[in-house]
């Protein structure tokens, strides 16, 4: 089963890079001024994370922030 969304808030990563597109946002942090997503339980960050970097919006693996933090 593919992840492809926040499930707190069931924004998917399409949208959220869509609004990350328009509005510039290069970080959770920054993307979270324009949406809501990933207040809850934080595990789409590590995912979010990727898609910001890569543009990737769908993910077979399971990310963890870890990942993320050793592979900028």
């Amino acid at each position: 089963m593919p992840i492809d969304r926040c499930y707190c808030y069931q924004q998917t990563f399409a949208a959220l890079k869509d609004v990350a597109d328009d509005t510039g946002a290069t970080s959770i942090e920054a993307l979270q001024e324009h949406v809501l997503f990933g207040q809850n339980c934080e595990l789409c960050h590590p995912y979010v994370q990727r898609m910001l970097d890569t543009g990737e919006t769908s993910f077979e693996e399971v990310i963890r922030a870890d990942d993320e933090t050793a592979n900028p």
